[in-house]
């Protein structure tokens, strides 16, 4: 029988694709946002999903409406206010865990494990969240207050073959180390058989007036039109015109990017190519939602890496197919 997987915070479905790949049964998962909610339980039919806020949910709930023990609990909580490029990130460090309220959804995570007791569990976030002694000891002792003992797992997405830079810590009960891919996949790897197809969902050309038009025009690659300040006051450029033969920068939630040889914006199936998503996993919502799904998902290539070595490590069996 199946590893019985839940999602917390499960967005459009990035981490757990990669999970469903490897033949892991994914039978709850919950978000807020109704747009994310919509897309994933568009792509994951059998999945029982729930748009609520996890303040609302208890473990024992999630019990009875999937009528089984959980096995494995993975997620995201929100990466905000942990993150430098968020401007008004909390100065304090413990305060973007304890007081912050999107930062305290970390907690309802660390409940929800406890609350389930799962054999493995897998938190993703920004290496920030633990970037200071005072946020590393604080996740640490709330994991142990429940009972776990906790590794840091960092991860680079393009290690495993995912056209954009993606560093990520994964906190798990377990080490997680799955061999890197050998293929390095560019921008133009990844989407230059999508121009101008009509028979893939989510690609439709975003029209730009004349003057958006003549700005791009001028942009070569690595250039971009604006940027903002973090609250690490490092600049942080947006709508960079990508170089085809490299892979992209990091995708974010509120990114776009430009073309490498068109004057446009990528269309959001581009943008998810960058994110390794298969072309039948399909996005609701408004533009900028579907953009924003996208930006905030673990890479599908990585998520399903963390699957064949959990499903190696702690099942046995192991799969040689990248």
């Amino acid at each position: 029988m199946a590893p019985i997987v839940v999602d917390l915070f499960s967005g459009a479905g990035g981490f757990s694709l990669g999970f469903k790949k490897l033949g892991f049964d994914i039978r709850f998962a919950i978000d807020i946002n109704h747009a994310a909610a919509r897309t994933y339980a568009t792509n994951f039919p059998t999945t029982l999903v729930i748009e609520d806020d996890i303040r609302n949910i208890t473990g024992r709930d999630i019990e009875y409406l999937i009528g089984r023990k959980v096995d494995i609990v993975i997620g995201s909580p929100p990466c905000e206010p942990y993150t430098g490029a968020n401007p008004l990130r909390m100065k304090e460090p413990l305060d973007r865990l304890y007081l912050d309220e999107d930062g305290q959804l970390t907690l309802e995570y660390i409940r929800i494990v406890g609350e389930l007791r799962p054999k493995i569990f897998v938190m993703e976030n920004v290496p920030s969240i633990i970037g200071t002694e005072s946020l590393k000891s604080a996740v640490e002792y709330e994991f142990y207050k429940i009972g776990y003992k906790i590794f840091f797992n960092f991860l680079n997405a393009e290690d495993y073959g995912n056209p954009s830079k993606r560093t990520r810590v994964f906190i798990s009960n377990i080490e997680i180390n799955p061999p890197k891919s050998k293929e390095k996949k560019t921008v133009w790897d990844a989407i230059k058989d999508l121009e101008g197809r009509t028979d893939v969902p989510n690609n439709e050309v975003q029209e730009l007036n004349e003057n958006k038009i003549k700005e791009i025009s001028k942009l070569d690659y690595g250039d971009y039109l604006t940027m903002f300040r973090g609250s690490n006051g490092k600049n942080i450029p947006l709508y960079v015109r990508l170089n085809p033969y490299d892979i992209a920068p990091t995708v974010l939630g509120n990114s776009r990017f430009i073309h490498p040889f068109e004057n446009r914006f990528l269309t959001v199936r581009e943008q998810a190519r960058l994110m390794s998503y298969p072309d039948d996993h399909i996005f609701l919502g408004s533009r900028d939602e579907q953009y924003n799904q996208v930006g905030e998902a673990v890479p599908v290539v990585l998520s399903t890496a963390i699957a064949r070595e959990i499903m190696g490590k702690v099942y046995g069996i192991v799969y040689s197919a990248t």
